[in-house]
């Protein structure tokens, strides 16, 4: 028979065990947290700059960062079917430049970029006069050809809602071969730290924590498609049009698959491909 000092000592073994249980629980679901925070949006880009790891986008240029680890983002797959159409034939141009092209846009002037993608015409206003540097290098960029048949390889649906694309080799590994300034990040949108829905703004390789990676924007981009929790670190340069938001959500609510484990993209399910972007002034 069980004496009740053994009882009581058996009571608090049991107890002990459920706070040791719990606190494990805690501490897996703050790590998740922090997995998703850091990592949710690795956007990248290319040139000869050093990787920052633990910032909120990152850069996995091969080159520029060779053994960098990739943390997967979560993100639930959905079941909705594929909303876009099969890209036409047409082969990605394999361009490269070693610095930034001269500044040639009329920064009075306004210009717009559009994608015609498979999923639909994503029109984008950019803002020359306050990211110049930026439009610049999408109006030379996208006059080369640069961006056609290009896919968006990324779409994060958790903590942050975004579209990235600018990639030609699809992987989150690519770039021109030159940065660019980052600009504009005063804009009176971004409030509160909230990317809003619309926004169209680089990727670059800030880190917040070390606050080193300033002005390493590149040819990657991306789309929000809803109020998105960020610190005003990554250039807004175009404001997508009604019409575009319609397409652009419709790619998302097709979901994202899961984490490539040696990439850490959650593609879209949607095969977005920009078939050719175009910039037009009047």
């Amino acid at each position: 028979m069980v004496s009740q000092e053994q009882r009581r000592r058996q009571l608090a073994r049991e107890k002990f065990l459920r706070q040791q249980q719990r606190r494990t629980a805690a501490r897996r679901k703050t790590h998740t947290r922090n997995a998703i925070v850091a990592s949710v949006l690795g956007v990248v880009v290319v040139g000869s700059v050093v990787s920052y790891a633990t910032g909120v986008f990152k850069n996995d240029d091969k080159k520029a960062n060779a053994g960098a680890e990739v943390t997967p983002t979560p993100s639930a797959p959905s079941q909705a079917p594929d909303p876009c159409e099969k890209a036409p034939d047409g082969k990605v141009k394999q361009l490269s430049w070693k610095k930034e092209p001269a500044l040639t846009i009329d920064k009075s002037a306004d210009y717009t970029m559009k994608m015609a993608t498979t999923c639909g015409d994503i029109d984008i206003a950019l803002k020359a006069s306050a990211a110049p540097h930026t439009v610049n290098s999408f109006d030379f960029l996208a006059g080369k050809g640069y961006f056609d048949h290009t896919k968006c390889h990324r779409l994060t649906t958790d903590g942050i809602y975004v579209l990235q694309c600018g990639d030609p080799q699809g992987t989150g590994a690519g770039g021109p071969g030159y940065t660019i300034p980052d600009e504009n990040l005063k804009d009176k949108s971004l409030k509160g730290n909230v990317y809003p829905a619309g926004t169209v703004a680089m990727a670059n390789q800030y880190n917040p924590q070390t606050q080193k990676g300033r002005n390493t924007g590149g040819s990657q981009f991306f789309l929000v498609y809803q109020d998105s929790q960020l610190p005003p670190d990554y250039t807004p340069f175009g404001t997508m049009s009604e019409a575009g938001m319609k397409v652009l959500k419709k790619i998302a609510a097709a979901g994202a698959q899961p984490a490539d484990p040696q990439t850490g993209n959650t593609a879209p399910n949607a095969t977005v491909v920009i078939d050719k972007a175009t910039i037009t002034k009047s």
